[in-house]
């Protein structure tokens, strides 16, 4: 096999490897959206699903070894009242009923359609359903179809005041006096949500606590993610956990549907959350008590992810305690790895994480010194091009070499005609006469082919690329470009590239590499023009190396000729 066509092979396959992702997810049919109502539907406990504690009831009411077909409509209670919370960060509805969290409103994230618009992360709509839930465990105990009480139906964090504690009281707690308790921060996406259990009775009690997500399947929502759903391959969305033993584990929704999910069941630290691009709701409970982890099917497209924790023994008149820190908001890495141990890995990286994670690093380090991340990309593709600069000069004089052989390979050709075997062994003489390794300038490639694809993952994944600007027409870096202006010139610059580079012998080869940057272009132009800036600065680069390359081998080349005159 001649440079040509592997040079054609490795690049064309791994384009069509893109693609065909790209399509499976743009023509992926879509999950349907589960009906929400808002009335009651009781549902009774099932069979206890953990050795830790009694289950925990949820929508429909399902037990491991069974999946009904309960309504999405089942989850929320009805005759419950609002409650808006509002801070610096977010405007988070509480509800009466149960005291879930229905809605929560970012102040400082806007829509990917609207960047006048806050993003609502959570909400009860029918066709992006995820809301959160908890209560406890036990004969009586209020659990999230509870009716609570609360003093005010509007809080608001005051000028100057750094802590907003909401306290919501259970009516006919049987034997018990619960309280439950959402604390809010200045500055922080983290709402401490707990529980105060008095124990009025004459026995002693041990109840659990549970927190949970209640989700549909559905892909996040455009105004969430990117704004085309046809941006390359499709990153993660789906429960995800983490535990010291097991490390990052990520939850298919279709493997909870078949009940073959493998995540860890208990653990003595850890988290468990939803991710989706950009954002993740996670339950953070404190290190060192024990939990159990739990993941269902619920009601059609409906899932239930969550955490059982111990309340503790509470004897007669006695009062316990128990809080879990929900954390509601960005990917933003730095952030997420002073939270909690193991959140950071959250941003979707892909496969290459251990390449892609220090690449963001120095991203991010660059982009603290320029304060652009359009500028920031420009300067990692110089960066990169520089670390593989002695592998790329290889591979160009590789390619110069082997474009000065054309004339004498087109006359093998056709001295030899159709006849492969000899054509090729006469090849292989001229690559040893004239010092040359038809791999040489394939080689190279294929080593940074890693790296070109943990930067695709780190430009496609990294929140701080949504809606930073660069220049003029460019305002949304992890969007396409609005005009179309850098895919048209990534395609002059591929065709600029390819006549630099030695033409195939192959007359359908020739064509295929003539035809690459129209579809290259044509699929760019659906990409995060982040990630066509970095394509074409590489591209010039390249051109620019592999000119110079030229040059100076036809400056040898003259003079090697001029010394035998």
């Amino acid at each position: 096999m001649d440079i040509q066509r592997l040079i054609a092979f490795v690049v064309f396959s791994f384009s069509a490897l893109l693609l065909w992702d790209a399509w499976q997810k743009h023509n992926a049919p879509k999950a349907p959206p589960a009906a929400v109502a808002t009335t009651a539907t009781p549902g009774a406990a099932p069979t206890p699903s953990t050795s830790l504690a009694p289950a925990v009831p949820s929508a429909g009411a399902p037990s491991p070894a069974s999946t009904p077909s309960a309504p999405a409509g089942a989850a929320l209670a009805g005759g419950g009242e609002s409650i808006l919370v509002k801070t610096d960060m977010f405007d988070v509805e509480l509800n009466t009923a149960g005291g879930d969290i229905r809605r929560v409103k970012l102040h400082k994230v806007f829509s990917a359609l609207d960047r006048t618009k806050p993003l609502t992360l959570l909400e009860p709509d029918p066709k992006q359903f995820f809301v959160t839930q908890s209560g406890l465990l036990g004969e009586g105990l209020p659990n999230h179809k509870t009716i609570y009480t609360a003093e005010m139906k509007e809080f608001s964090l005051a000028q100057g005041q750094d802590n907003l504690e909401v306290r919501l009281v259970a009516k006919d707690a049987a034997g018990m006096e619960v309280t439950k308790k959402f604390s809010f921060k200045r500055g922080s996406y983290e709402i401490d949500v707990g529980y105060e259990v008095k124990n009025t009775g004459d026995k002693a009690a041990s109840p659990f606590a549970y927190f949970q997500f209640l989700r549909d399947g559905n892909q996040p929502s455009q105004e969430a993610a990117q704004t085309s759903s046809f941006a390359g391959v499709a990153t993660f969305t789906g429960p995800a956990l983490y535990t010291e033993e097991s490390k990052f584990v990520k939850v298919d929704f279709k493997d909870i549907e078949k009940g073959k999910q493998t995540h860890p069941k208990k653990a003595k630290d850890g988290w468990i959350g939803m991710v989706q691009h950009y954002f993740v709701s996670a339950w953070l409970p404190k290190g060192g008590s024990e939990r159990e982890y739990f993941t269902n099917k619920v009601g059609e497209n409906l899932f239930t992810v969550g955490v059982v924790v111990p309340v503790g023994a509470i004897a007669p008149g006695a009062t316990a305690a128990v809080t879990v820190p929900l954390y509601i908001g960005p990917q933003e890495t730095d952030k997420l790895a002073k939270i909690a141990p193991g959140l950071e890995l959250v941003v979707d990286y892909g496969w290459l994480y251990i390449l892609a994670s220090p690449l963001f690093w120095v991203l991010k380090t660059i982009h603290g010194f320029v304060g652009n991340w359009g500028w920031a990309i420009i300067l990692l593709t110089i960066l990169i091009k520089g670390v593989f600069y002695p592998l790329n000069h290889k591979a160009g004089r590789s390619m110069a070499q082997m474009k000065v052989l054309g004339p004498k390979m087109e006359k093998l050709k056709q001295l030899y005609g159709d006849d492969r075997q000899k054509l090729n062994q006469a090849m292989m003489e001229l690559y040893r006469t004239e010092k040359i390794n038809p791999l040489g300038g394939c080689l190279p490639i294929v080593v940074q082919i890693p790296v070109f694809i943990a930067l695709y993952w780190v430009l496609l994944a990294s929140i701080e690329l949504r809606h930073a600007p660069w220049l003029g027409w460019i305002q949304d870096l992890s969007a396409p470009d609005p005009f179309y202006i850098l895919p048209v010139i990534y395609a002059i610059s591929m065709f600029v590239q390819t006549k630099l580079n030695p033409q195939p012998a192959d007359p359908v080869q020739a064509r295929v590499m003539l035809a690459m940057p129209i579809v290259f272009s044509v699929f760019f132009l659906f990409f995060p023009s982040g990630l066509v800036l970095y394509w074409v600065v590489q591209n010039l680069l390249s051109i620019a190396q592999q000119w110079h390359i030229n040059k100076t081998l036809a400056a040898e080349a003259a003079a090697k000729a001029k010394g035998k005159r």
